[in-house]
Order: C-alpha cells, then sequence, then structure tokens
C-alpha cells in the first residue's frame, strides 16, 4: 500500500518533482526523462509509469527556460522509438513463452493486458502502432504483441517512428504552449489527471463496443 501511495504522490506531484530533479540534476535531467519514456515504452512490466503527464509537465517546464525544447522533444522522440523496437524484439525472440513467466506465483505480464491490446490490433490493424503511442498500458504492448505476431519489421519501424513524433510533439508541445496559462498553473494537478483520462478514452470506448457486440451475440 506504501509503495502505491508513493507511486500516486509521485504521479499527481509531477510538477513539484521534476523540479527537485531540475535543481539536483541539472542537465542529466535529459537522461532521467530519457530512461523513463524508454523503459515506460520498452519494459513491457512497467506500463503505469506516467508518459502522457510527464511530456506534458516536461514541456511546461521548457516554456519557462528551464530545459530546451527542441533538445527535449529529439531526445524523447529518440527514447520512444528505441523502447518501441526494444519491445518488438522482446517479443519476437521470446514470443509467448514471456507471457507465461511467473515470479512468486503471479505472471509478471498481465495477459488482460495483452487481449486489450490484441482487441487494438483486431479494429485498427498496423495503425495500432500509432494509435496505441496515446493510450496508457497499450502504448506498452502494443509492439511486444506485434513482434510475438511477427509484424514484418519494416512496416513496424516506419509505424513507430510516426507515432513516436507525433506522440511526443503532441504531448510536449502541449505542456510548453499551455503549460503556462494561470488557470493551468493553479490546477495543474488536475491538469494532469485530465490529460491521463482524455488519453484512456479510445481504450475505454473500445472496450465498451467489445462488450456491447459480445452482449448482442
Amino acid at each position: 500500500m506504501e509503495l502505491i501511495n508513493t507511486f500516486f504522490n509521485f504521479f499527481l506531484h509531477l510538477d513539484e518533482n521534476l523540479k527537485l530533479i531540475l535543481v539536483k540534476y541539472g542537465n542529466w535531467t535529459y537522461v532521467i526523462l530519457f530512461c523513463i519514456i524508454f523503459i515506460e515504452t520498452g519494459v513491457i512490466i512497467m506500463p503505469f509509469l506516467p508518459g502522457d503527464s510527464l511530456l506534458f509537465v516536461a514541456g511546461s517546464f521548457a516554456a519557462l527556460g528551464d530545459l530546451n525544447i527542441f533538445l527535449l522533444i529529439f531526445l524523447l522522440i529518440i527514447a520512444a522509438i528505441l523502447g518501441d523496437n526494444t519491445n518488438y524484439w522482446i517479443g519476437k525472440f521470446l514470443g509467448d513463452h514471456a507471457v507465461d513467466w511467473k515470479f512468486r506465483g503471479k505472471y509478471i505480464i498481465h495477459r488482460k493486458h495483452i487481449a486489450k491490446t490484441e482487441e487494438f490490433y483486431e479494429k485498427y490493424g498496423v495503425k495500432t502502432i500509432i494509435m496505441a503511442r496515446f493510450v496508457p498500458i497499450v502504448r506498452t504492448f502494443a509492439p511486444f504483441v506485434a513482434g510475438v505476431g511477427e509484424m514484418q519489421y519494416p512496416k513496424f519501424l516506419l509505424f513507430d517512428i510516426i507515432g513516436g513524433i507525433l506522440w511526443v510533439s503532441i504531448c510536449t508541445l502541449g505542456g510548453y504552449w499551455f503549460g503556462q496559462i494561470e488557470v493551468v498553473k493553479k490546477n495543474f494537478e488536475l491538469v494532469v489527471v485530465g490529460v491521463l483520462f482524455i488519453s484512456t478514452l479510445p481504450l475505454f470506448f473500445g472496450l465498451l463496443k467489445s462488450y456491447l457486440s459480445k452482449k448482442r451475440k
């Protein structure tokens, strides 16, 4: 319970935590942000990291001059693409065996997340690689499932690059342009929650549609 509370505290106070990181580590903050985005997209057991909100907050700090917006976007695009590619090759080489891995009797990879991602692929096909970027959890599992399903790598790479550029640019520039508006600054925690809520809407509506279609049968 304490670990969960710590995580949510970090998530709800991203602005304060990032400020502390900037003060303590200076330019190393770029490396820290790079690692977080890489891990969230590249390590399948870490889908809960705050990717969307972190990009938004980082963009708002860039607007203040604490970070270089161009360097920030460039590095995080590279991190997002490298993370997805790592996840793809893990899925390709380990295949379904990784889904069966257990730690202390519990599955390391939640099968329900795999199922949700497969539903995305059924509906959107290869476009899932782009669309999943904006959906937490699915974002982490999409490249892994693509690797397991042996999607052709050139096709995966093309859509992955497009998705990485769009995701990082939109979220970071959103924070850069809107993060310093007075009403946003005064309600920043609510805005961060709102960013995540909006990003999960496609997943929610997709699951609702799937549930209703099954119920009609």
